[in-house]
C-alpha cells in the first residue's frame, strides 16, 4: 500500500540527519522528569522515544535516570507534579500534552521543557512562534485541527449515510477550542451535524456515553489527547455496543476496533522528540531550537469493523489507506 510523506512546517527538515551517538561526561548521570497521564499511554511511544536516546548515548540505569509522573486524567494535578519535578532539579521535563506543558511552564522558566504532542503550542501560549520559541519550551507541535478535521471528512468518505455525529473531547485541554471550531467548519461543508459532547476527567464518561446512546448519532468522532486516549479501550468497547462506526486523528483507536483514523505518525514524534532532549542536554537553549510539526501521515482503515458494522468501504479510500486492519 502507498506510504506518504508530508512536509509539515519550514523547521521539519532540523532534526531530520542522522549522526553517529556521541560519548556522554564520564561520570554526568541526567536527569529528566516526564509528565504524562498513565504509563500505558502509546507505551510503542515511548519505547521509541527511549530507543532513539540510546542511539544517543543515554542509558537509563548509567547516565540517564529517569523521574515519572502521572496525573492519571485528573487535569487539577498537573501543576503540583510539575512543582514536585521542578523540586527535584531535572534536566530537562518531557510532557506528552498541552495542559502539562502549561503546568510545567508555570512551574519553570529555567529548566528545558520538551513536548513530544503539544496541540496548537503558539496559540495555548506554549510559544510565541514555530519558528523562535522565545522561552524554555520546545519540541514537536501536532496539526491536530487541520488532521482532525481531515479525519472527519474521511469518515464520511467511508461511510456516506453518517448524518449526525457525535464529538467527543476533553475540554480541560484549552488547545482544543480550535480543533472544536475546525471540525465545526469541516462539518458545515461536508453536510455533516455535530453534537458536542464533553469530558474533563475520568468521571465524565459515563454520562458521556449514556449522553451519546441517547441521542443515537450515526458516527462518532473522537478528538484524541492524553485523556482520551487513557480511556481509549472504553470509548471503544462502547462504540462497539452501541455499533457507531468510530473515527479519530489517532489511530489507536483503529486499531482497537474503530474504523477509520488519519493522523501523524506518533512514534516518529516521539522519536524527534528525543533529539530535542539530547539537544537541551548538551546545551542548546530551547527558546532557539524551532518547534517541528509532523512530517508522516497515515490512513488506517479496520476492514475487520466495516464488515462488523455491515459497511462497505470504497474501493477509491481503501487504496488510499497506509494500511488495512483485517
Amino acid at each position: 500500500m502507498d506510504r506518504r510523506t508530508f512536509i509539515g512546517s519550514v523547521a521539519s527538515g532540523l532534526l531530520a540527519v542522522p549522526f553517529a551517538a556521541e560519548p556522554q561526561p564520564p561520570g554526568k548521570v541526567y536527569r529528566i522528569g516526564i509528565l504524562v497521564n498513565a504509563r500505558d499511554v502509546r507505551r510503542t511511544s515511548w519505547d521509541e522515544f527511549f530507543r532513539e536516546l540510546r542511539d544517543r548515548g543515554y542509558v537509563e540505569g548509567q547516565n540517564l535516570s529517569i523521574e515519572w509522573r502521572y496525573s492519571e486524567g485528573h487535569a487539577e494535578r498537573w501543576p503540583e507534579l510539575a512543582t514536585e519535578l521542578v523540586g527535584l532539579k531535572v534536566d530537562a521535563i518531557v510532557v506528552n500534552t498541552t495542559p502539562a506543558a502549561l503546568a510545567a511552564k508555570k512551574a519553570t522558566s529555567i529548566i528545558p521543557i520538551i513536548i513530544t504532542t503539544a496541540i496548537d503550542p503558539v496559540g495555548a501560549g506554549l510559544a510565541t512562534s514555530l519558528a523562535r520559541p522565545g522561552g524554555n519550551v520546545t519540541g514537536i507541535g501536532l496539526l491536530a485541527p487541520e488532521l482532525s478535521a481531515k479525519a472527519l471528512v474521511l469518515l464520511k468518505e467511508a461511510v456516506p449515510r453518517v448524518t449526525r455525529v457525535a464529538v467527543l473531547w476533553n475540554s480541560a485541554n484549552p488547545a482544543l477550542a480550535a480543533v472544536w471550531r475546525n471540525l465545526d467548519e469541516s462539518a458545515s461543508a461536508t453536510g455533516l451535524v455535530l453534537h458536542s459532547h464533553q469530558v474533563r476527567g475520568p468521571q465524565d464518561f459515563e454520562p458521556a456515553f449514556v449522553a451519546i446512546s441517547q441521542e443515537r448519532p450515526d458516527g462518532l468522532f473522537v478528538v484524541a489527547d492524553a485523556l482520551l486516549n487513557q480511556f481509549r479501550s472504553e470509548i471503544v468497547a462502547f462504540a462497539t455496543h452501541e455499533h457507531l462506526p468510530v473515527a479519530s486523528a489517532s489511530r489507536e483507536f483503529a486499531e482497537l476496533g474503530g474504523l477509520i483514523s488519519y493522523g501523524a505518525n506518533i512514534p516518529d514524534m516521539f522519536r524527534k522528540a528525543a533529539n530535542y532532549v539530547d539537544k537541551v542536554l548538551k546545551g542548546a537553549k530551547p527558546a532557539d531550537l524551532p518547534i517541528e510539526q509532523p512530517t508522516k501521515f497515515e490512513l488506517v482503515i479496520n476492514l475487520k469493523t466495516a464488515k462488523a458494522l455491515g459497511l462497505t468501504i470504497p474501493q477509491s479510500l481503501l487504496a488510499r489507506a497506509d494500511e488495512v486492519i483485517e
